[in-house]
Order: C-alpha cells, then structure tokens, then sequence
C-alpha cells in the first residue's frame, strides 16, 4: 500500500488537532488506498514539534518550515501558523508541489490573499481551507434542503459565533490580540467561520455595514512584566449585509459574549420554510415548513427537529455509529478527510483558496466600512 507522507506545520491547539485528525482518518473512513503517515512537524518552539514525536509518532521535529518543504516524501502539509506566516508558507509551498490544507483566516489583510490566489492558479494540486463547520452533519442537511428549494425565497437570516474567553481583562496579550500578528480580532478569529457558512448555504456577498467595538483597550505584556499594552482588534464585531439573492442579514462575532462557550447561532428564513441550528446542541437540525397543515388547533405546524446525530453519508464508516452524539472533533476529522481524498484523487477542492479569498474580501469590506461609517459593496479591490 502507497504511503502518504504528512508535514504539520504549527503545533499548537490547533496543530495537534490536524495531527488527531490525521490519525483517526482510518476509523472513519473505508480505506484510502494509501497509508497516511506522519513524517515531519514543526513549531517555532522546537520543544512543542519535539511534543509531536512523543505524542503522535512524527518521524522527525523542526523549527524551519523549509525542512518540511523539502522533503520529498512530504505530500500533504497542514498549515497551523498565526495568520502573519500563511502568505510566505502557502506559496512556498505551492512552489514545492505540496498540497495544502491551511487554517483560517486565508491572510491578514487582502494584498496577502491576492498574491496567494495568483499563486494557487500556477498550483496543479489540492489547496483547501479548514472550514470545518461545513462539516457538521446539520449544516451538511442544511445545504441540502437549500439546494432543493426548501427555504422557498431566502429573505433574511441572523448568524452569530460567540464565545467569552477574552472576557477576563487580565488576559494577556498573545498573537490573536496583536494586529500585526492577527490582521484583526473576533472578525478575522470567528467571523471568518460564519461569513464561509454564509456564502457556502446561500451565496456571494453584496455589501456590508459593519461596526467593530473594543472593550478592553489594553492588557498585561504577557512577558512578566506589570506592562499593559494597547489593544487595537476587535472584541465584537456586528454588521448587516445583503447577498446577491437578494437576502438580507445580521452578523456578529464576539469574543466577550459572557455565559457563552463556542456557539454558532443560525437562523435563516424564506417564504416557505425556516432553518435553526446552535453549535452547542449540534446533533439537529430545526426545520419549519410553511407547507404543513395549521389546522386544527396548529396542526402539524411548528419546529422539527432532525436527527443529524452522526449520520454522516458514505464513504463514512458509521463508527462510533450513527445514533451518538456528535462532536467538535468529528467534524475536524470529516474536514481533514475530505482534503486528503481530493488530494489523493488530484482534485481542485472547496472550499478552496479563492472560498479563502471571498472570506477575506468581505472581512475586508467590514474593516473599510467600521472605518467609514458606510455601507461597503463588494467585491472589495484594494489594487484596483
């Protein structure tokens, strides 16, 4: 049997959890036809790749990216970086014939993600983003009964991600809370997730007005120091928006949001039917249809909730089963594998690149439009 050698470059949180997806793609899925195996892992801190040894049998550990780009038994790199190293990291590997799978955000800012569009158009191989939500059984049920015209004509929806761990002001500082790091705050953090849940069920952005708040404008050093240094992203991010459909919504993104853990709350409604979905009770999906009978007393009207659970389609090997509650990890895993199957097949994947790059251009847009107190119509081009 082929084997498919793996690069994990970042091996922090959300580093081991590629590694952990990697190596639970075979109780999943029916076999791939080639062996997955870890080769190389690298960290800034060489003693978090070393980690990688221990933890999920790397074959060897670095703290030069280029040594997992050179490799030759490398194919698949996971790129797990803060968001200032993806550009140079993408195209050099696009350069080294890898195929990729990057974490969001695609960029800091537009200007990046434009240089690595071009480059992924010179790119023969797969290039995906970690837009794992698309992944969760429910949203998967969702796309499907918007596709098949459920909703009937989509008029509005609201969507919010929210969680609450910068709600502490003695948080430190760290690379999320620095722009020249991040790029931005809760908008680039979480609301890159929900704007490609947006464009992924219902389409392409119109325009967007948008205003950011910052509440805790500084914070300790995070060096030891008593030092507290100024904060410039964002710790909530709200916005309207109009997509090309003609559908009209609100969005937020929040990191202070007290009482809340990691919450996705989606609503989205049409003239003949509704979708309801919360991250934190993701085994259903919630569905309402116009078309039922309201009579008598009701008749079958109202919310139904369908058992999404872990019924993942094939090739999915139904394990644990189907009946168990889902979770985080399984959708990361359900991610993972569909970019090592592309990248096996040879094929372009989505989302891709460019879905990276329409998420940048509307957080984009939602930057220029908080600075200007306007509406922002997209698509956004800062080179002209």
């Amino acid at each position: 049997m082929k084997e498919i050698g793996i690069g994990v470059i970042g091996y922090g949180f959300i580093g081991r959890v590629h590694t952990l997806s990697y190596l639970n793609i075979p109780f999943f899925y029916e076999p791939l036809g080639s062996r997955l195996k870890l080769i190389g892992v690298c960290s800034s801190k060489l003693k978090n790749a070393q980690r990688g040894i221990a933890q999920a049998g790397f074959g060897f550990a670095t703290d030069d990216y280029k040594d997992i780009l050179d490799n030759k038994d490398i194919e698949l790199v996971s790129i797990c970086t803060p968001n200032y190293l993806h550009k140079d990291i993408v195209i050099d590997a696009i350069k080294a014939d890898k195929s990729i799978y990057c974490e969001k955000p695609l960029a800091r800012d537009l200007d990046e993600a434009q240089d690595m569009l071009k480059a992924y158009k010179n790119s023969k191989k797969t290039v995906q983003m970690a837009f794992e939500y698309r992944f969760q059984p429910a949203i998967m049920r969702a796309k499907q009964l918007v596709e098949k015209g459920f909703l009937g004509k989509p008029l509005s929806a609201r969507i919010a991600y929210l969680h609450s761990g910068y709600i502490d002001p003695e948080r430190p500082l760290s690379w999320r809370l620095d722009s020249s790091a991040s790029g931005g705050g809760a908008i680039y953090d979480l609301g890159s997730h929900i704007i490609d849940l947006v464009r992924y069920l219902l389409g392409d952005f119109k325009r967007i007005s948008a205003k950011f708040d910052t509440f805790f404008k500084k914070r300790p050093a995070g060096d030891g120091s008593l030092k507290q240094v100024d904060v410039e992203v964002d710790d909530v991010a709200f916005s309207m928006f109009e997509l090309e459909n003609g559908l009209t919504g609100t969005m937020e993104a929040s990191r202070i949001a007290t009482g809340t853990n990691d919450e996705i709350r989606l609503e989205i409604h049409g003239d003949k039917g509704s979708l309801k979905f919360n991250s934190m009770q993701p085994n259903y999906l919630y569905v309402y249809d116009v078309r039922d009978k309201d009579t008598p007393i009701g008749g079958d009207r109202g919310y139904k909730a369908l058992e999404t659970v872990q019924r993942y389609p094939l090739p999915a090997l139904g394990f644990p089963g189907p009946k168990f509650s889902v979770g985080w990890l399984r959708y990361n895993i359900a991610s993972t594998y569909d970019f090592v199957k592309n990248a096996i097949d040879g094929k372009r994947s989505e989302p891709d690149i460019f879905s990276g790059y329409k998420v940048q251009e509307v957080m984009e847009a939602a930057r220029l439009s908080d600075a200007k107190g306007i509406w922002i119509d997209l698509p956004v081009n800062k080179k002209g």
